[in-house]
């Protein structure tokens, strides 16, 4: 399991100096179905041991061990966070790419109050109101960027649940939207619902 530090906070504010951090991460880029979520994470204080224990790549987690890291993270009075989301209308109009930047700047905008430097995980950021650094593999190695990475994951994961509710021959509660093998059977035998993005893919 992956074990993120807080090096790339206290080095992204030694440079800036600032005095706040967010690290900033999406979710949702490779399904087939359902919006892109990002989340935006600030320690304003640093990060209490307890909860950073609780901290890692949430793709490295356990679907409980993501739940309650987000319980977690929800409740402590010393975390501030950010959600924002892009619809599957805004993938198809700004493609995958553009609707996850939307969705990250939309994240930062969500925070209590504006970062003065943002870390973002991949190799580009979006365009934001502060400065933001890309850090590559950051949900692995920023502990800011990985309690993102947590929240947008357990936030699209818990949508792509309700939506299995309405459209249940799709399994969305067994694979979030990506494109499994029970995933491509349903869409060949009844075709994409309303929430599939009809320009990925298998549905071109």
């Amino acid at each position: 399991m992956s074990h993120p530090d807080d090096s790339f906070e206290i080095a992204a504010l030694a440079a800036t100096g600032g005095q706040r951090v967010a690290g900033v991460d999406e979710v949702g880029r490779g399904p087939l179905a359902g919006p892109v979520v990002a989340a935006a994470v600030v320690f304003p204080n640093g990060v209490p041991a307890a909860l950073a224990a609780l901290i890692a790549d949430s793709k490295t987690l356990s679907p409980a061990r993501r739940e309650k890291a987000a319980a977690a993270l929800r409740a402590s009075p010393a975390v501030e966070f950010g959600i924002g989301a892009a619809s599957v209308a805004e993938i198809a109009r700004y493609n995958i790419l553009g609707a996850s930047l939307l969705a990250m700047r939309r994240a930062v905008r969500h925070l209590p109050s504006l970062p003065d430097v943002a870390l973002v995980d991949g190799n580009r950021a979006p365009d934001l109101p502060c400065p933001a650094r890309p850090v590559v593999g950051g949900d692995a190695r920023s502990l800011s960027i990985a309690a993102a990475s947590i929240l947008a994951k357990v936030l699209r994961d818990r949508l792509m649940t309700r939506l299995a509710a309405r459209y249940p021959e799709y399994g969305f509660e067994r694979h979030a939207g990506y494109p499994t093998a029970f995933h491509r059977a349903a869409l060949a035998l009844i075709g994409p619902c309303r929430h599939h993005r009809r320009g990925f893919g298998p549905l071109r």
